[in-house]
């Protein structure tokens, strides 16, 4: 891929948190210019103006998972908001704001001293008591550099039976959730990078992995029916829930960190991936969630986004390099 190729070209102009990561894992960019874009997510564009609608105590929208007085009927009759501190930080990561540029050690030390959550009223980096919220807690947190592993603890000991995660555990439920262990695992990885894990989350995160492959990412054990049309259609942004390409995008990181061959088990998502490129080599976003947001990052539904056709190519570019070497 080169930057002559109309798809690349049409990612680079965009956002620096999408040119930055088109030059690391598409062009092969040299590292200190990816590096040298990538700190622009700092001061331009999206992340400069995510940064930008902070509160001075370092939350967003005054809450930790909720926007200060959030009236449940918005929920209800609106969607979810998607506004408050643990939305808002998971979106920097994406975005990759560096971890150690002023803004972000400032904001992350501010959340430690200032922001509780809604259920317990934890500190924020204590982690909350949902097995959803408290991956994200520790995706975030490893990425930006804080010590989250008494939360890593307690996720490794809520596994269930069947070796992934479900934030409905509590109220009874003993099948894992595509959503919650995506999620978790996601959390688990993260973890690794910064630190290099455990054995116990080393562990964790193998069990979580194969919940999802002997479920080729998308299927039912039992029935081998699709356990939910969306996880089959492209979502942007992802929040907690689940679709392939996420899945697919996931497996790609863990195994580049690990020096491990792609699962042959995923190919049949990859092949469903293939499918669903437009003729002008680029992927459309199917759908997006609602609720209120900041502002939006993808040009509508149906039509071609950056985000889902950058993590797309990223995927492919990597199953066909491993595939050519096989």
């Amino acid at each position: 891929m080169t930057q002559s190729d109309p798809v690349i070209a049409w990612l680079l102009d965009s956002d620096p948190s999408i040119r930055w990561q088109v030059m690391r894992d598409l062009i092969d960019a040299p590292e200190r210019e990816w590096m040298a874009e990538r700190a622009r997510v700092e001061t331009e564009g999206w992340g400069a103006r995510l940064l930008a609608c902070r509160d001075e105590d370092g939350q967003w929208a005054g809450g930790a998972f909720l926007p200060a007085g959030f009236d449940p009927r918005e929920w209800r009759e609106h969607g979810q908001p998607w506004t408050a501190t643990t939305f808002s930080l998971s979106q920097l990561r994406e975005f990759g704001l560096d971890p150690a540029c002023e803004q972000a050690r400032r904001t992350v030390e501010l959340i430690g001293a200032n922001a509780h959550w809604e259920e317990g009223g934890q500190s924020y980096w204590q982690g909350e008591v949902e097995e959803c919220i408290n991956a994200r807690t520790v995706a975030d947190g490893a990425y930006f550099g804080i010590d989250v592993a008494p939360i890593v603890d307690r996720l490794a000991s809520e596994r269930l039976d069947d070796g992934g995660w479900n934030c409905e555990r509590t109220r009874g439920s003993v099948r894992s959730s595509f959503a919650t262990t995506i999620n978790v695992l996601e959390g688990l990885l993260e973890f690794e990078k910064s630190t290099g894990g455990t054995t116990r989350s080393r562990e964790a995160r193998g069990t979580g992995e194969e919940f999802l492959l002997e479920r080729s990412l998308f299927r039912r054990l039992g029935t081998g029916e699709p356990a939910d049309k969306n996880f089959l259609q492209f979502l942007h942004p992802s929040r907690w829930r689940y679709d392939i390409l996420r899945a697919l995008d996931y497996f790609r990181a863990s195994a580049i960190l690990t020096g491990t061959d792609p699962d042959p088990r995923l190919g049949e998502a990859i092949d469903h991936l293939r499918s669903r490129r437009l003729q002008d080599g680029r992927w459309p976003l199917d759908w997006s969630l609602p609720g209120r947001v900041w502002f939006d990052v993808d040009d509508g539904q149906s039509e071609p986004s950056r985000w889902i056709t950058l993590r797309a190519m990223r995927v492919l570019k990597w199953w066909d390099a491993q595939a050519s070497i096989a």
